[in-house]
């Protein structure tokens, strides 16, 4: 056949279209790995009010399990408050985020001094690794030295 693909070319071509790479569940290829001791960012002065919505939404109507439902009426409540009523959850994200800004500063310190902090974690466990081992070996004494 000129230019036309059999059978076989066709279910193989199938195939390995639908192999997936043998990788962890959730992972993407292209992202790096998150560093937990990363500060997170802070919450906007949206998020910040809906924090204390949440708890009020959640007496005023206990039998809703819907969190749609809170986000939605959440929205509604955020887009009818005045700019005085909003203030204060401004202030209190603004103010998070230069608490935030101070602990990025301190965490890229850290990035960029490298490896010093990791090794002297990783040299107290060495030894407190190898204090026991020496306390067991006391013990034992049927151990022989290589």
């Amino acid at each position: 056949m000129k230019g036309g693909k059999s059978k076989s070319d066709t279910k193989s071509a199938n195939l390995s279209v639908n192999k997936k790479p043998t990788k962890k569940a959730g992972k993407k290829s292209g992202k790096a790995a998150k560093d937990p001791n990363k500060p997170k960012r802070p919450a906007s002065a949206f998020f910040v009010f809906m924090e204390e919505f949440r708890e009020q939404y959640k007496k005023e109507h206990p039998k809703n399990k819907s969190v749609a439902a809170v986000g939605k009426a959440g929205g509604d409540k955020w887009k009818s408050l005045s700019e005085a009523e909003k203030r204060p959850y401004v202030e209190k994200a603004e103010k998070r985020k230069v608490e935030y800004e101070k602990n990025m500063k301190a965490y890229n310190k850290r990035q960029a001094e490298g490896p010093k902090d990791d090794e002297v974690e990783s040299e107290k466990s060495v030894s407190e690794v190898n204090d026991e081992e020496e306390d067991d070996d006391e013990g034992s004494g049927d151990e022989d030295d290589d």
